[in-house]
């Protein structure tokens, strides 16, 4: 039997590139939608709307596609694993940081969730770190610092307060870094990615509901139109659409690659802070926002080499 020759994928490639991007626009978007939810509604029940709607449009979805709705046992622990990581751990670590630090510290923050992916996807999963991604990261972590810095500066919160805020962020970094490498692993692989997502959505609004229950109280909610169709938009457009493309991207490229979009996020964030809320450029942000968009540029064009194929 002969082999091909090993076929090579990157960042690069229309297929990756296209999600790539849609993600990274999207969630950039999703700053500002969820600094409108910090109000009167506790964060946990502002998260247990989201994805309860999340939920209900992913089965839905699989319903359109004609995907099956049951997973086995180990499947479903999975899901719930998955659920409880990424759709409650990291979510409301992300919420209650708005709290206590803007938007923008928080967006920039998470942009180092390429980081603990990259180092646990070497650990479990064997991906090698290849010179153009370390070179990458490291010129993109220059501009996340300057960008970080720059957002501290001008941050109205005291030093105890970004301290805090930053704590709970990375609490969020993690537990979604967790949740991107078990997206990654073969077990979770073998199974729809659809189908999945709306059973760790499931799960995870059903914890995060009881959690809020127990934590602040029954429910909480504003009358706003503008609350509700923030809820809406962050359930449909921030998380139907974007986690299937984006948990897709870390099943073909690794999670250490497809987190490079935390990196672009925060600069969409602030474009669109700049056209909607007035946000104001220094020589320190742009300059950051150039490094971290070299730092990608070079990073995008790390390739994984593929398994070769042996025809039956």
């Amino acid at each position: 039997m002969s082999t091909e020759d090993s076929a090579e994928v990157s960042l690069l490639t229309p297929r990756i590139l296209i999600p790539f991007l849609l993600v990274s626009l999207i969630w950039g978007s999703t700053w500002l939608v969820i600094k409108d939810q910090i109000s009167e509604v506790p964060p946990s029940w502002s998260v247990s709307y989201r994805f309860i709607i999340a939920a209900a449009a992913m089965f839905a979805l699989a319903a359109f596609k004609r995907l099956p709705f049951r997973l086995d046992r180990t499947g479903y622990l999975l899901a719930l694993i998955l659920g409880f990581f990424q759709f409650t751990f990291n979510f409301n670590f992300v919420y209650n940081a708005e709290l206590f630090i803007t938007s923008g510290l928080v967006a920039v923050l998470f942009a180092l969730l390429m980081v603990p992916n990259a180092i646990l996807g070497r650990i479990f999963l064997g991906h090698k770190l290849t010179a153009p991604f370390l070179g990458g990261s490291a010129i993109a972590a220059v501009g996340i610092a300057m960008l970080f810095w720059h957002e501290y500066r001008a941050s109205p919160a005291s030093l105890e307060q970004v301290l805090l805020g930053a704590a709970l962020t990375f609490g969020g970094i993690m537990s979604a870094s967790v949740a991107n490498v078990m997206q990654a692993g073969e077990r979770l692989k073998s199974y729809p990615i659809i189908t999945v997502l709306a059973w760790a959505m499931l799960f995870g609004a059903l914890i995060n509901v009881a959690v809020s229950w127990v934590t602040v109280g029954p429910p909480v909610y504003e009358t706003r139109a503008a609350y509700w169709g923030g809820i809406v938009y962050l359930g449909v457009i921030g998380s139907v659409v974007t986690f299937p493309l984006y948990f897709a991207m870390i099943r073909e490229i690794g999670p250490g690659k497809a987190a490079y979009s935390s990196v672009l996020v925060p600069v969409v964030a602030m474009i669109l802070s700049t056209i909607f809320e007035g946000y104001v450029w220094t020589g320190l942000s742009a300059g950051g926002a150039v490094l971290a968009m070299i730092g990608l540029l070079v990073a995008l064009r790390a390739r994984k080499p593929k398994l070769p194929r042996i025809p039956a």
